[in-house]
């Protein structure tokens, strides 16, 4: 869209919005909360991400394609997010003027969750009161950045690490255009000699949806006395039912990770269905 600049949105009104999402030239995003997205409905086929948690879509809406419409109920909270989606490189964003409020076109009332894959992890937004208050952060096998950018945002100096260099590409590109207290760097965690995280170097150690068993004695080491690592990851019984991952070594058995955390002492452990997937996951401390 010639004449748009970075850090710019445009107001349409709800009339405009309906033809555009009647013809299917708009992706929206929803920027209200659960209750709100389930309660007084939202627009079908509408992405679900409070606006407390919109950062994550930096990392994981792709920025090509149709403009993004957003919205929330009255057009305020839409357009803090619009202001922030544009300064991450977004073009051509929309804002809903006067929010869901106003909206006369069709709705839908089923309940939604932030935490698909445009979202951060419900795991770590969950314990966010374990969370040391600042400090030094890891999060490793950080991918495109959805949970690294949140971090950064509440006040941590963030170091995002990953083997693939156009996932640290785009997160670093992405911290720079926001200005945000991040380095990402490629690291190739599974190298045979073994991948060293530091030492007693983090207040925060982060993994989501990645297993390495070498690993564990690295995470631990990272850690300062009294700094958190926060786990989750992938069960045998998701390659059960849905085939992937397939690898055992990729999967954790039942009860396997509160051992594999040792000697830090799990604050908080969940093991079962959560978000449709089959899942583990600890809070544990460094004594």
């Amino acid at each position: 869209m010639a004449g748009w600049r970075r850090d710019s949105f445009r107001g349409v009104s709800p009339e405009e919005a309906e033809l555009l999402v009647s013809r299917g030239e708009v992706r929206v995003l929803d920027v209200r909360t659960q209750e709100e997205y389930r309660d007084l409905g939202h627009i079908p086929g509408s992405i679900l991400l409070p606006v407390d948690l919109v950062l994550s879509a930096a990392a994981t809406i792709p920025a090509e394609g149709e403009p993004l419409l957003i919205c929330c109920e009255r057009g305020v909270r839409s357009a803090a997010a619009a202001r922030l989606l544009s300064r991450a490189g977004f073009e051509g964003i929309l804002n809903l003027s006067g929010g869901l409020a106003r909206w006369k076109g069709p709705r839908e009332f089923s309940s939604g969750t932030p935490f698909g894959p445009q979202g951060p992890s419900s795991w770590l937004v969950e314990n966010a009161s374990c969370l040391p208050r600042g400090g030094n952060a890891l999060d490793v096998a950080c991918g495109t950045g959805r949970n690294a950018l949140i971090l950064s945002a509440a006040g941590f100096q963030v170091r995002g690490v990953d083997r693939d260099p156009s996932k640290i590409e785009s997160l670093d590109l992405l911290a720079r255009r926001l200005g945000l207290p991040l380095s990402a760097e490629v690291l190739d965690l599974e190298e045979e000699q073994g991948v060293d995280l530091g030492r007693e170097s983090q207040d925060l150690v982060l993994v989501i949806h990645y297993l390495h068993r070498p690993l564990f004695p690295s995470l631990i080491r990272a850690l300062r006395p009294g700094g958190i690592l926060i786990y989750e990851t992938f069960t045998r019984e998701q390659a059960e039912r849905s085939g992937r991952p397939s690898s055992p070594h990729f999967l954790l058995e039942p009860g396997e990770l509160p051992r594999r955390v040792a000697p830090l002492e799990v604050l908080r452990a969940r093991e079962g269905e959560f978000e449709g997937r089959m899942i583990s996951g600890v809070v544990a401390r460094k004594a």
